[in-house]
């Protein structure tokens, strides 16, 4: 197949061509490197071929923006630049699938248990808003021009040298800061990039609106204690959640400067776990624990 993958450079971009370009004709497109440099928020990109298959991976990642500025980038990004990526795809030749990458996000859940596909889209961040948009703007053009349309919605992704959350909590293990809140006992969805990456060539000629997750949905304390135990480092200290809570009532009232508040620590205490018996039914979805996986790996 012809495939061109954007966002090729990063976290899941990478692993997609790593894992595609064994037994396929590739293309990647990013703003820096790859076959085709190109902002797709800024601009309509002119392709010099048709591809059998797209699979959009560009786009601003979930972070907590910094002002109106920032809150525009993700529509910017996320939106804009789908728009401009099918058009650019619709004046070169259209593929015949085309597989968007989005979030579990767009459900606008804080806390949940087994959320899946048929939940109301309630996101009210802009980068949730943004994904939704952007999801709404793949499945019109892929039902105009009759394109077999998948999205993929996932939750954390865990891999090597991962960025965001993940990278975050490692680098604080790392410096010895790491605590858990309350035990640790809130479980959250991850799942393996090079799981959702060797998956991709199964779901493509298929379509559809999945949740990907490992299943296993660890809890902080599990999660924490297996990279721990791997790094031959002591176990997370614990901070009670009473404790934690006046902590977060600080944070309150510090405002922004605060690295707690009592939101975020909400969030940290709540289980929210995606549901993907859809995806195991109709296409086999059998994905490795991430636990598993962090026993015997280094991130």
């Amino acid at each position: 197949m012809k495939i061109l993958v954007t966002g090729a450079n990063g976290f899941l971009g990478k692993s997609i061509v790593k894992e595609l370009s064994k037994d396929n004709t590739l293309c990647s497109l990013s703003r820096s490197s790859g076959d085709y440099k190109i902002s797709l928020d800024n601009e309509i990109p002119v392709f010099n071929q048709k591809f059998d298959l797209v699979i959009h991976a560009a786009g601003k990642a979930h972070a907590i923006p910094n002002g109106r500025a920032e809150n525009k980038q993700f529509f910017d990004v996320n939106v804009s630049g789908t728009r401009n990526l099918l058009q650019g795809l619709e004046n070169t030749g259209l593929p015949e699938q085309f597989i968007f990458i989005s979030s579990v996000s767009v459900y606008g859940q804080e806390s949940g248990i087994q959320i899946n596909e048929e939940h109301p889209l309630e996101a009210k961040d802009s980068y949730g808003l943004s994904k939704i948009e952007a999801e709404q703007l793949v499945l019109k053009w892929c039902e105009q021009h009759h394109v077999v349309c998948t999205i993929l919605r996932l939750p954390l992704l865990v891999g090597e040298n991962p960025p965001g959350n993940l990278g975050s909590m490692l680098r604080a293990m790392d410096n010895g800061y790491y605590f858990n809140i309350g035990g640790g006992k809130a479980k959250k969805s991850m799942v393996l990039v090079q799981d959702v990456a060797s998956f991709i060539p199964n779901v493509a000629f298929t379509g559809g609106i999945y949740n990907l997750t490992d299943g296993c949905h660890p809890s902080f304390e599990e999660l924490s204690s297996t990279i721990l135990i791997h790094r031959n480092r002591n176990k997370a200290n614990n901070i009670p959640l009473i404790i934690a809570n006046l902590i977060g009532y600080v944070g309150d009232l510090l405002g922004d400067k605060a690295p707690l508040n009592s939101l975020k620590i909400k969030k940290i205490t709540s289980d929210l776990t995606f549901d993907d018996s859809k995806v195991r039914k109709l296409l086999n979805w059998h994905p490795e624990s991430v636990v598993d996986y962090l026993k015997r790996s280094t991130i």
